[in-house]
């Protein structure tokens, strides 16, 4: 398809692992400019050896923050991920989504746990 815009993310980080949250951010920037501009991005994690969620967080799951459920699900494809990085995926897909949904919550509840019980 022509308005499918296909994303390396070995080529963008330039490494087989994929770790560090600065390079899911560049990452994050590709995929962004492509839905946008109201195109599709297919994303390839060939030769990918290693994912961290910090990663894949700032790679994806900030994109929740910017587009709807709908618009990711009908124009982001992934492709080339094992069971276990796909796991990984679905966790960090699922925490954006319910964190973007109500953010103000996610921080009074992080915020509790953080400070614990010294009252």
């Amino acid at each position: 398809m022509a308005d499918e815009v296909k994303i390396r993310v070995f080529e963008i980080v330039g490494s087989e692992l994929c770790v560090a949250s600065d390079d899911g951010q560049k990452v994050y920037e590709q995929i962004a400019g492509v839905l946008r501009k109201g195109r599709r991005a297919s994303l390839s994690f060939l030769n990918v050896k290693s994912l961290t969620s910090a990663f894949l967080n700032t790679a994806i799951g900030q994109l929740y923050g910017e587009f709807s459920e709908e618009e990711i699900r009908d124009n982001l494809r992934v492709s080339d991920l094992d069971q276990d990085d796909l796991a990984l995926l679905k966790r960090v897909v699922d925490t954006a989504k319910a964190y973007f949904k109500d953010p103000k919550r996610f921080s009074k509840v992080r915020n509790e746990i953080l400070e614990g019980d010294d009252e």
